[in-house]
Order: C-alpha cells, then sequence, then structure tokens
C-alpha cells in the first residue's frame, strides 16, 4: 500500500448484512483507498443471530458480487479504536438512517476520539431507498414469515429462509394454523 494511502474501516455487526450495509460500504470504497469491514465477534447489547463466520461469509460474498476490489473482510474482536490502529485505518465509517442512528453513532465517536484522537469519524447517510432498512428489522420480518428479499443479498435471504423455524414450517402445501 502507497504511503498516501487511505484505509478506512467500517465496523458493525451486520446480523445480517443488509443492502443499506453494502450502499455505505461501496461509497466509502469510492472514497477510500482501502475498506476494511470489521464484522464484530461479540456484543454485548444483543446475542447475534448468525455466527461471526456466517456473517463474515455473506458480507465477504456480497461484496465479491459487488466486485468491491479495494474492500476486505475481517472480524472484530477488540476495541475499535485499537483495531482501526492495528489496520492503519484513519477513519471509521458509519452510516447513518435517522436521527436516532446519529445520537448514539455520536456518542461512540466521542469515545473513540478519546481512545485515539488521530482516528476520524465519517458518517454517510443513507441512500433514501435504504434509509428505513436495519438488521433488527430485517430479523423481524423474517421471523415472522414476511419476504425480505428487497432489503439484503439473496444469499442472505436464503439464509433467513432456512434459520427462522416459523420460516421453516411454513409450507404453501400445508395449512399453519388452525
Amino acid at each position: 500500500m502507497s504511503p498516501d494511502a487511505r484505509v478506512a474501516m467500517c465496523p458493525g455487526t451486520y446480523d445480517p448484512v443488509t443492502l443499506g450495509h453494502m450502499d455505505v460500504i461501496a461509497r466509502a470504497a469510492r472514497i477510500f483507498s482501502e475498506v476494511v469491514v470489521a464484522v464484530t465477534d461479540g456484543s454485548f447489547k444483543k446475542q447475534a443471530m448468525f455466527s461471526t463466520d456466517e456473517r463474515i461469509a455473506f458480507v465477504r460474498y456480497a461484496v465479491r458480487d459487488m466486485e468491491l476490489d479495494n474492500v476486505r473482510v475481517e472480524p472484530l474482536g477488540q476495541l475499535v479504536t485499537d483495531h482501526a490502529r492495528m489496520i492503519g485505518a484513519h477513519a471509521v465509517v458509519k452510516g447513518l438512517r435517522a436521527i436516532s442512528d446519529f445520537d448514539y453513532e455520536f456518542q461512540m465517536a466521542q469515545i473513540n476520539k478519546h481512545l485515539a484522537p488521530e482516528l476520524e469519524t465519517v458518517y454517510l447517510p443513507a441512500s433514501p431507498r435504504f434509509s428505513f432498512i436495519s438488521s433488527s428489522g430485517v430479523r423481524e420480518v423474517a421471523a415472522w414469515g414476511g419476504d425480505v428479499e428487497a432489503w439484503v443479498p439473496a444469499h442472505v435471504a436464503r439464509a433467513l429462509r432456512e434459520r427462522s423455524p416459523r420460516l421453516a414450517s411454513a409450507s404453501p402445501l400445508r395449512p399453519t394454523g388452525g
């Protein structure tokens, strides 16, 4: 990598990765010379539906499909600031859908700035067509048997159908209720 290369990190749970995530990653890839998608391998906030390895594979497959040559995907098992330093990142890129996202991400940016003053946070507003999509919303709709194909890559939609017990038991050939 050249000395003037600008590396950005896009940390997140990606549980599951959505088209909104991929939009932010693709836009970051146009701004920075390298983008590292760092998939958290744990969260104190919630239990993940998919394992870290599954989530990494989902993102890698989506990155490959989009032909994003300057994007790599790896696990994140430490503080964002420590990982950013380890990979030589200059910025953390976060997508924002709503004011509520900004409230949380602004707090995280202030914590990160305290821990790593050299690290900048860059916010990319969600593209309008993805502004309502969240991983938790996708999981909820999928769990109730709803169609999420317009919100996630096709391989993720298949995995959600396979993972959701409600979807697995629902069949167009068999009644589901009484």
